[in-house]
């Protein structure tokens, strides 16, 4: 038969052993809500120019959602997001180089102006064009001449400089969100 500080002992050795699988299991479990490679993020962002202006902001509307290390989302947002935990609130600058690069002067495209129609015939009209695949993007006009239309095929970000105020609203293991 043990006697009683022996089943103390015993006891603590039993109780120390329940602590460390508790504190692991809470470990594991924010662990999880830590953004990782394959993880399911929802944020929402303020987006602003250099010059501070509100681009656009998602905030009290749908949040944006994406798989972290697909490249769904710009590389130099998705490089600052990693890490970050949820709940998590940051302000995150992005250069053109990891954003949607700089500003192509190829990019450029001059077409006759018949082939617009006259209410798009003005300096920062905006316009949608499609690629040879189908794939509808942004053109905007940068230039009239008197018989061809200058066309900027750059993104419209291109050259920025950007600032995305964000705070991660969920994450998942890909696993957990299917």
């Amino acid at each position: 038969m043990k006697t009683f500080p022996t089943l103390v002992l015993a006891g603590v050795a039993i109780l120390g052993a329940l602590f460390t699988i508790t504190d692991i299991s809470a470990q594991t479990e924010k662990g999880d809500k830590v953004i990782k490679d394959g993880s399911v993020v929802s944020f929402e962002y303020t987006l602003s120019d250099e010059k501070g202006e509100v681009i656009e902001s998602n905030k009290g509307k749908k949040p944006m959602t994406y798989t972290h290390g697909e490249s769904q989302i710009i590389p130099g947002l998705e490089k600052e997001l990693s890490g970050m935990s949820e709940g998590a609130e940051k302000n995150i600058r992005v250069k053109p180089e990891d954003a949607y690069g700089p500003v192509n002067p190829q990019a450029f495209q001059e077409v006759p102006r018949e082939k617009l129609p006259a209410e798009a015939q003005k300096v920062g009209a905006a316009l949608m064009a499609r690629s040879p695949q189908g794939q509808p993007f942004p053109v905007r006009v940068h230039e009239v001449k008197e018989k061809t239309v200058v066309l900027d095929l750059n993104h419209p970000l291109a050259g920025k400089t950007l600032t995305f105020d964000v705070k991660i609203l969920n994450v998942q293991q890909a696993e957990a969100a299917k």
